[in-house]
């Protein structure tokens, strides 16, 4: 794949220490690794290996990467490998897709407080479609679906959301059928609105009561008593957005779907167009202008500042799975819901590939393999390249390949 005229990655080699010198009280420890693994990512700091064509002699350099699931650049290949094992999750029935955001203030304080409220976001969220769809009133059957975290909006700013991927369809509470929801009808979203804005205030007032919010800025008033109340009542007033899109066509398009969000970053490199006196120029979609494409300049200052605020809490999971894709019981679950679906429980293997490089063709279409020069000969590993901070001790021992 040919490389973008601009990553993230070089913006933030331009940029980024004049960041973190200003901005030194005020960045995460995670902040700090975040730029620092985009920075070196693909570079000799991280160390690689040189690989040599056995026809023609051409030499390729490949540099290691970094692994960061918030790095532009490493989530293709992630991405391609969790989609593999999802293959074997999808049942032949349409899908839905449904997205629950919270109000700008619950933004503001999830910010503050992101292992906290993205957690209970998440709660809501699954308690809303598993109870509503339990209601004989509405579907009646035990659901199964996943949930992606999102934070960002077009503009890079901070707008926490979930979308969720759901059959449109369960399990009966008794586990003897298939209930299927209307056709192109899943569940109805008001419904799923206010019992979403109930829990979730339920579960952040709850945090409050137990002390496990905090309070910085602009926010600190929040914790009096008296203001969270006030707080709580203003957002209990307002309409909070749940939506459903139209249900895909077939687990194909369910797939191509899942690719693009679920090891998404909060911007990819090709919205990137330039970056010429300290700003940064890159595409958006303006959704109150019917998607319409437009361009927005941001000084790199603000640029990093936006990137940043999508920087999760080590280890905590935004792509998670309920109802009867969770658990040890997955796949009995699953293979249920495909008997009563199909008449056979089984399902042709998914599609293996032997390792990364040939996962890369297939997500690309390109053979690292085969040598971009003569496309006759095979690039085969010629030499090992260290990590640069590794370099003295392997002089030292005697195994300095630089």
């Amino acid at each position: 794949m040919p490389r973008p005229a601009l990553e993230v990655a070089d913006i933030l080699r331009q940029h980024g220490q004049a960041y973190r010198e200003a901005h030194r009280g005020s960045l995460s420890y995670s902040q700090l690794r975040v730029m620092r693994a985009i920075e070196v990512c693909r570079t000799a700091a991280l160390g690689g290996h040189v690989e040599e064509c056995d026809q023609c002699g051409h030499q390729r350099i490949s540099y290691n990467s970094c692994r960061n699931r918030h790095c532009p650049k490493c989530q293709s290949l992630a991405q391609a490998r969790w989609l593999e094992q999802r293959q074997a999750d999808l049942l032949p029935v349409p899908y839905f897709h449904v997205v629950f955001s919270v109000p700008k203030q619950i933004a503001a304080l999830a910010y503050q407080n992101k292992s906290v409220v993205y957690g209970i976001l998440f709660r809501a969220v699954a308690e809303t479609l598993r109870r509503i769809a339990a209601d004989p009133k509405h579907l009646g059957a035990q659901i199964g679906f996943l949930a992606v975290l999102h934070t960002w909006g077009q503009t890079l700013e901070h707008h926490p959301h979930i979308h969720c991927v759901v059959p449109g369809g369960g399990l009966a509470p008794d586990g003897e059928r298939w209930i299927s929801c209307r056709p192109g009808f899943f569940l109805p979203v008001r419904v799923l609105s206010r019992l979403f804005r109930r829990l979730f205030l339920q579960h952040l007032d709850h945090a409050f009561q137990t002390g496990r919010l905090r309070f910085f800025s602009a926010l600190e008033a929040l914790a009096n008593p008296t203001e969270w109340k006030r707080f709580l009542a203003t957002a209990r007033a307002r309409e909070w957005v749940v939506y459903a899109k139209r249900p895909f066509g077939g687990p194909e398009q369910v797939l191509e779907y899942l690719g693009r969000y679920t090891h998404r970053v909060a911007i990819s490199n090709n919205r990137l167009k330039e970056l010429t006196d300290g700003k940064v120029n890159f595409a958006y979609k303006d959704y109150r202008h019917e998607g319409r494409q437009k361009v927005m300049t941001l000084a790199a200052d603000e640029f990093i500042r936006r990137f940043l605020l999508h920087v999760l809490p080590p280890g905590f999971q935004r792509l998670r799975q309920y109802g009867f894709l969770s658990g040890h019981a997955r796949a009995v679950k699953l293979a249920r819901c495909r008997e009563l679906l199909t008449g056979s429980a089984t399902l042709q293997p998914p599609v293996r590939f032997e390792d990364w490089r040939a996962r890369y063709e297939a997500v690309t279409g390109e053979s690292l393999d085969r040598c971009p020069m003569c496309h006759q000969g095979n690039m085969v590993m010629a030499d090992i390249l260290f990590p640069t901070q590794d370099r003295k001790q392997a002089k030292a021992a005697g195994i300095d390949s630089s």
